[in-house]
Formats: C-alpha cells, sequence, structure tokens
C-alpha cells in the first residue's frame, strides 16, 4: 500500500472514531436529558447500531494502519509518542467495551418501559451515571492520542 492511502486510511478511521464517539455522546445525553422512554429506546437503538457498524470498524482498521503506516515511515514501536499512543488506545478500549453494553441495557431497559407505558427504572439511571463516567477518560484518551499522533513530541 502507499503510503497516502495508508496515511488517508487512518486519518479516516480516526475521523469516525471521535465523530462517532462525539455524535454518540451528543444523542444518548439529548435523549436522555428528555426522560421520554420511547425516545431514548429508539435514540439508544441508534447509537447501538452507529457502534456496531462505524466505532467497531474504525477500532479494528485503526492499528493495523496505525502498524503499516509506521512500518512504511519506518518508525519504531518504541519511540514514545508511539508508545504513549497505544497505552492511551487500550485505555480507550478498556473504558469504551462496557459503554457498549451499557447502552444496550440502557436501550433494552427503555424499550420495555416504553411498551410497558412506565417510568424508566432506577437501574437506567444508574447505568448512564456509569455510561458517562467510562465516557470521559475513554474519549479524553481518544483526544490525547490525535494530540500525540500530530504533534508526535520526541520527549
Amino acid at each position: 500500500m502507499t503510503y497516502l492511502l495508508l496515511k488517508y486510511l487512518h486519518v479516516l478511521g480516526g475521523i469516525i472514531i471521535l465523530g462517532t464517539g462525539t455524535g454518540i455522546a451528543f444523542f444518548m445525553l439529548i435523549a436522555h436529558r428528555s426522560g421520554d422512554p420511547s425516545f431514548i429506546a429508539r435514540t439508544a437503538g441508534v447509537v447501538v447500531l452507529a457502534d456496531y457498524l462505524f466505532t467497531t470498524t474504525a477500532i479494528i482498521a485503526q492499528p493495523v494502519t496505525g502498524y503499516l503506516l509506521m512500518r512504511e515511515l519506518e518508525i519504531p514501536l518504541s519511540e514514545t509518542w508511539v508508545a504513549m499512543s497505544l497505552a492511551l488506545y487500550l485505555t480507550a478500549g478498556v473504558f469504551w467495551l462496557p459503554v457498549v453494553w451499557v447502552q444496550r441495557r440502557m436501550r433494552d431497559l427503555a424499550v420495555h418501559a416504553s411498551a410497558s407505558d412506565e417510568a424508566l427504572p432506577t437501574s437506567y439511571y444508574r447505568l448512564f451515571r456509569l455510561w458517562f463516567i467510562f465516557g470521559v477518560p475513554s474519549f479524553g484518551a481518544i483526544l490525547a492520542i490525535i494530540w500525540l499522533m500530530i504533534a508526535k513530541p520526541s520527549w
């Protein structure tokens, strides 16, 4: 593969991860703030689908394109900014994986509440707090990775 194609694919993957992460957070927050179980159920359904289609695909492609790009440019894995990026990538993944499960569970609880014309259960609100808390370090790690890849600091 050529350098430009690899770079394009890698940047595109980063944009997809950042964009879907931001979009998902925005839509889930707006739906949650509405308090409407049916709105939350529909929104969470789309969010879960987007996570599976876009975020998961980009998360798989990022290390592959990143490795191929580093090999093309002869950048060793031992570069500090590369090692930090990899550690942050793992950190983001550790926090993102539970978030996917939480989103599915929030969706299911909202679907049930909407279908039975009930209020959202307290477990939904606990899951939302967990979703929010886990989203912060995951999103922060992605932002830090983007900074490292742009700045490529030499410490």
